[in-house]
């Protein structure tokens, strides 16, 4: 006779190479998968899926039973000239997109890269800026910034202003955070991890220096970690990320993840087999000619076509 198993449902913050750590209730556990197999693979004819930070499983004596069925998960194309989906962490409630004022200057094109992979995710966004108290105090350098932000909030992005050394935008920021499961990205050196400090010094991280040489930051964290704050508020970190490649699966799909464009969707000469690159009276285009659609934005959909075209 089997012994009895008195199974539990718990969150899995961390995974390792031969262990995932599960949070339940006000405990981790440590536990393995039947056989010690934490990733895809054949176990005695049975294939167990990935285990992703975010995912809830069954869980009994240090052994993970089962994977529950996931609402989301966010996901990245991962480096190499073979195209391979690296899934990052599941069950999101939103993205983080953390893009600094300065040391490093915000990279638009890699923001809209998040924004992109977020959509393909159908994953809400919320874009934080961070070292506000490095503002550029050029006159030009203020506009170009209001200026690009102000492209992302008549999309209906939501941008949250923070500064970790004056504690300004850290209350709202709190409480956009509070009750969710949030994902933060943006590239090294852009203040992540003093940022969660900041919100939730319960939650101590190590903080990198951003190389007054280089302006590249050292990463800090080696893979995604979630940080359980309270039993409804969950901040999953990841490592900084310099390049961001999308996983879309169809290069059609594309044009979908640009918000400004799906109104014009359909409407080109060449109806849905549009690719809004150099077709005539391609509706698309016409829109960024009649100012409609951010030139800079339609730059990056088609950098990310040719992408995905040559992939």
């Amino acid at each position: 006779m089997k012994k009895h198993l008195n199974v539990n449902t718990g969150t899995v913050i961390a995974v390792y190479q031969n262990q995932v750590s599960v949070q339940f209730d006000d405990q981790v556990f440590n536990c393995q998968l039947v056989g010690g197999a934490t990733r895809k693979k054949q176990n005695k004819g049975r294939t167990w899926t990935e285990i992703l930070v975010g995912d809830q499983v069954e869980f009994a004596h240090g052994v993970i039973q089962r994977v529950l069925p996931r609402q989301n998960h966010f996901s990245r194309r991962k480096a190499g000239p073979k195209a391979v989906e690296q899934k990052i962490a599941a069950n999101i409630d939103q993205i983080i997109a953390v893009l600094s004022v300065q040391n490093p200057a915000p990279k638009w094109n890699l923001l809209d890269r998040y924004l992109t992979a977020a959509e393909i995710a159908e994953i809400p966004v919320l874009i934080c800026m961070t070292k506000m108290d490095l503002e550029p105090t050029g006159e030009g350098q203020q506009k170009d910034l209001e200026d690009a932000l102000a492209v992302y909030q008549d999309l209906g992005y939501a941008v949250q202003f923070t500064s970790t050394q004056h504690e300004s935008g850290l209350e709202a920021l709190r409480k956009d955070l509070q009750g969710k499961t949030s994902l933060m990205i943006g590239k090294s050196g852009v203040g992540k991890s003093s940022l969660m400090n900041a919100l939730f010094p319960q939650v101590a991280r190590s903080v990198g220096v951003v190389g007054n040489e280089s302006g590249k930051g050292k990463h800090t964290t080696s893979s995604a970690w979630m940080h359980c704050v309270d039993s409804d508020t969950r901040l999953i970190d990841t490592s900084g990320t310099r390049e961001f490649g999308l996983w879309l699966g169809e290069a059609e799909d594309l044009q979908y993840c640009f918000i400004e464009m799906q109104s014009f969707i359909g409407k080109c000469r060449f109806g849905l087999s549009c690719w809004h690159d150099e077709e005539p009276d391609c509706a698309v285009r016409q829109a960024v000619i009649q100012g409609e659609i951010d030139p800079r934005r339609y730059q990056s959909y088609l950098k990310l076509l040719d992408e995905e075209r040559a992939s």
